[in-house]
């Protein structure tokens, strides 16, 4: 870990403590998804399959939330069950919200954001989740748009997902992390996917092949002066991603539903993505947790070769 003491409202669990001492592969994991993204008894099924998929790649998995007035960097399983309970009332932090939940106490999820905030402090370089937030359709007039990618350009980690969710406006999105300074690597794939479909139709600059190549390209962006962030993105698995143009008409529907309730802020996303799972009889949340779990276990790969790449 680095070398600044960490204040005392920072936990992190001993098992996560030794392995970044030791220079040992670690890999962030948010909250966010097991309190609020997906439903009961998926949330905590995904979380513990996703810490496994970590662990047989060798790393160490270290899921971050905030509970009784800690944040905890490496939640045991007590923890992970008390976010899944279905009916409990928990808090979702993006990092903008860490100071206030934090001084209230209580139990909070983590989102993309305060994730990265806080992994970083504890010194550790590789997230993986399902898809970050991005800017949301029709932000021109909402100014929508969310904290992680301002988190992604301010935060030294590279972060494994399934590039934005689908619901957002991709091509905004993608403008905002050139702008921001983030580089959108694909893993196998020269276009971003988009969450529950393998392609969005929008090429990237940059593409690598194996672990090795990725860790080559990470280590090297967060050796840079100033640099923040780095997405690596891989598609969803292919025998569970939907068609776009499917997927496309599902989305619209759920949006204008979400306009009509009226839907806002922070609740606009599982919103959406529950209206989805009803519409695609289950398919959409499939999708979720494959990706979850594929992209824990491709973190752990890029998290390990990054370590074997600084000792070597």
């Amino acid at each position: 870990m680095r070398g600044i003491p960490l204040p005392s409202w920072l936990h992190v669990s001993a098992e996560v403590a030794a392995a970044l001492s030791d220079g040992r592969a670690v890999v962030a994991l948010e909250s966010s998804l097991i309190a609020q993204g997906l439903p009961s008894p998926h949330n905590l099924e995904t979380a513990l399959a996703a810490e496994a998929a970590v662990r047989l790649s060798g790393a160490i998995p270290a899921t971050v939330a905030l509970v009784d007035g800690t944040a905890v960097v490496g939640s045991d399983p007590d923890l992970l069950e008390r976010l899944a309970e279905p009916g409990t009332a928990i808090a979702k932090a993006a990092a903008r919200d860490l100071g206030p939940l934090l001084a209230a106490g209580g139990l909070a999820s983590t989102t993309v954001s305060a994730t990265l905030r806080l992994a970083a402090m504890a010194g550790i370089r590789v997230m993986a989740t399902g898809g970050i937030g991005g800017v949301h359709r029709g932000a021109a007039w909402s100014y929508d748009v969310s904290s992680d990618l301002e988190a992604l350009a301010r935060e030294p980690l590279a972060v494994v997902c399934s590039g934005a969710k689908s619901i957002l406006d991709l091509p905004a999105t993608m403008e905002v992390l050139e702008t921001r300074g983030v580089p959108v690597v694909g893993y196998r794939t020269d276009r971003l996917p988009a969450f529950y479909s393998t392609d969005s139709n929008l090429p990237l600059t940059h593409r690598v092949d194996d672990p090795a190549q990725a860790a080559r390209a990470v280590n090297l962006h967060l050796s840079l002066p100033g640099s923040g962030g780095l997405l690596l993105v891989q598609p969803p698995p292919a025998e569970l991603a939907i068609p776009a143009d499917e997927l496309d008409l599902w989305i619209s529907e759920a949006v204008a539903a979400a306009a009509a309730e009226p839907v806002s802020g922070g609740a606009v996303t599982p919103f959406i993505l529950g209206r989805l799972a009803v519409a695609s009889d289950g398919r959409t949340l499939r999708v979720n947790i494959g990706l979850i779990v594929a992209n824990a276990r491709l973190g752990g790969e890029l998290a390990v070769a990054m370590a074997s790449t600084l000792t070597d």
